[in-house]
C-alpha cells in the first residue's frame, strides 16, 4: 500500500492556515507510527486518519483554541526496541515536550510504562495495552480508553452467547483461542480463562508466532479438537491467513468472531470470498456517511492535503480508527485549555489532566459529527478506560455491516481482575494508590 510520506513536523504541511505569526502557539504531538514492515499496511491506514483529523482541526477551526497542532512521525516497524528509541527521541519535542506517547502497540506499552511518569508524558492506548491500567489510582499516568482488551473479550463471549441462543448455551461448549503470540495476544489469557469459569465452557489456547502468515498446524490441530467457535485475536498477516486457512480445512467464517485488530478491510480483502459471513468486534465503526469524514474530505482532500494516496480507504476501519484517535487526542486538549487556558501550548501533566477529565457524551459525539462512530466516553480518577463498549460487524464479501448495537463489558468480572491487578503491580513497585475519592 503506497501512502504520501508525512513530512517531519506537521507545521511544515503545505497550505496550513495563515502564517506563523497568526497562530499563538504549537501544541506537538508525537506519532510512533508504523508505515513499513508486516504491520505496516495496517499502521498506515489508522496513523492516516488520525493525521487527516488533526489536519482537519487545522484547516477547519485554526487549531485547539488558537494552538496549531504539529506532529512528527517516528518509524517503530512495530518494534519494541525501536519504540523505545522513538518515545526517547519525541519526548522532548516542541515547546513543552511530547503531548502523549501513543505507540499503537501493546509490546511497545509494556517496555514505556515504567518511564511515563518519570517523563510526566500520558500513555495512551486506545484499544490496546496493559488492561489493569484502567486502574488510574495505580496508573495515574496510562489511559487505555474507549475499551480495554477484556472488555472486548467479554463483549465477543457475549457475542457467541447470543449467536448460540443464550449464555447458559455456553456450558459444555468448546472456544478456540488463536492467538498473536506476544505481549498483546497473551493479554487474553486471564480474561478468557476467567469468562470460561464463569460460563462453563472450555478454551483452546493455540498461539500463531510472529507474523502469522504459517497456520496449517494451527488449523490442522482446530480440525482435529473441533471447536464450536474460534476467537481470532490477531494482528496484519495474521488475519487474512487465518481466515483463507479455516476455509481450506472446512472450519466455516462465520464460526469465527476477530478482536478490533482482526476485523478491518486489510485483514478480509486478502482472504477474498471465504472472508463472507466473518464478524469483528469494532470500537469504531466502518463509512465514509459520517459528518466527521464528509468535514475531513471537505477542508483535507479537497485541497489535496490528504496523508492518504488511495482515497478509497478513507472510512474504513483502520482509517476512521485513527479519527478516533485524533477526536479523543483533540478533545482532551480542550478539556484541559478548559482548565489551564486557551492560546498556549500546554504541559504533559495538563494534558494528563485532560485526559482524566474526558467526558465525551453523545450530545458531543453528536456535535463532532461522530454520533454512532465510537461509544460515549466519561473517564475519572478510578476509570481510565471510559467506556468498555463493543459493536460487531459482519463482512459481507464488500463492505462491514454492523450486526449488533453496543454491547456492555461484562464488568461483574472485568473490574475485579482489573483491581486485582493493578493492586499486585502496586505491590511489586512500591506504588501508593491515589485516593481517588480526593481527585478533583
Amino acid at each position: 500500500m503506497k501512502l504520501k510520506q508525512t513530512v517531519v513536523l506537521g507545521a511544515a504541511i503545505a497550505g496550513m492556515l495563515g502564517s506563523a505569526a497568526a497562530w499563538s502557539a504549537e501544541q506537538f504531538i508525537g506519532l510512533p507510527s508504523y508505515r513499513v514492515g508486516p504491520y505496516g499496511a495496517n499502521g498506515a491506514s489508522l496513523f492516516g486518519g488520525w493525521i487527516d483529523y488533526m489536519q482537519m482541526i487545522n484547516e477547519r477551526d485554526g487549531g485547539v483554541g488558537g494552538v496549531k497542532l504539529v506532529w512528527e512521525e517516528c518509524e517503530t516497524e512495530y518494534n519494541n526496541a525501536r519504540g523505545v528509541e522513538c518515545y526517547e527521541r519525541l519526548k522532548n519535542k516542541g515547546e513543552t515536550g511530547n503531548s502523549a506517547f501513543q505507540p499503537v502497540s501493546t509490546g511497545i506499552t509494556y517496555s514505556v510504562i515504567d518511564k511515563v511518569a518519570d517523563d510526566k508524558i500520558p500513555l495512551v492506548t486506545i484499544g490496546y495495552g496493559r488492561t489493569d491500567a484502567a486502574d488510574g489510582s495505580v496508573f495515574p499516568w496510562v489511559f487505555p480508553l474507549v475499551t480495554t482488551y477484556w472488555s472486548q473479550a467479554s463483549t465477543i463471549v457475549k457475542y457467541i452467547g447470543q449467536k448460540a441462543g443464550g449464555m447458559d448455551k455456553l456450558k459444555g461448549k468448546r472456544i478456540g483461542l488463536l492467538y498473536h503470540d506476544s505481549a498483546y495476544g497473551k493479554e487474553s489469557h486471564a480474561i478468557m480463562d476467567a469468562l470460561a469459569a464463569k460460563h462453563g465452557f472450555e478454551v483452546l489456547k493455540i498461539a500463531v508466532a510472529h507474523p502469522g502468515n504459517e497456520q496449517q498446524a494451527q488449523w490442522l490441530q482446530i480440525r482435529k479438537e473441533r471447536p464450536d467457535y474460534v476467537v481470532l485475536w490477531g494482528w496484519g498477516v495474521m488475519n487474512s491467513t487465518a481466515i483463507k486457512t479455516a476455509a481450506k480445512t472446512g472450519y466455516k467464517a462465520d464460526n469465527i468472531v476477530g478482536v478490533w485488530w482482526s476485523g478491518s478491510e486489510e485483514d478480509v480483502i486478502p482472504a477474498g470470498n471465504v472472508a463472507k459471513g466473518y464478524t469483528a468486534a469494532g470500537f469504531n465503526v466502518a463509512g465514509a456517511d459520517y459528518p466527521v469524514i464528509k468535514d475531513i474530505e471537505s477542508n483535507v482532500y479537497a485541497k489535496g492535503h490528504g496523508n492518504m494516496e488511495k482515497k478509497d480507504l478513507v472510512g474504513s476501519v483502520l482509517y476512521n480508527r485513527g479519527v478516533v484517535h485524533g477526536i479523543i487526542m483533540v478533545e482532551a486538549l480542550r478539556t484541559a485549555q478548559a482548565k489551564f487556558g486557551e492560546g498556549k501550548a500546554l504541559t504533559g501533566e495538563q494534558v494528563r489532566w485532560g485526559f482524566e477529565h474526558l467526558n465525551i457524551d453523545a450530545a458531543r459525539l453528536k456535535t463532532l459529527g461522530a454520533e454512532g462512530f465510537l461509544p460515549d466516553l466519561k473517564v475519572t480518577c478510578s476509570d481510565h478506560e471510559g467506556a468498555g463498549k463493543v459493536k460487531f460487524q459482519t463482512w459481507d464479501g464488500a463492505k462491514w455491516n454492523v450486526v449488533t448495537d453496543w454491547i456492555e463489558a461484562d464488568r461483574e468480572v472485568v473490574r475485579p481482575m482489573i483491581e486485582a491487578s493493578a493492586a499486585a503491580y502496586a505491590k511489586e513497585k512500591g506504588i501508593t494508590p491515589r485516593d481517588c475519592s480526593k481527585e478533583m
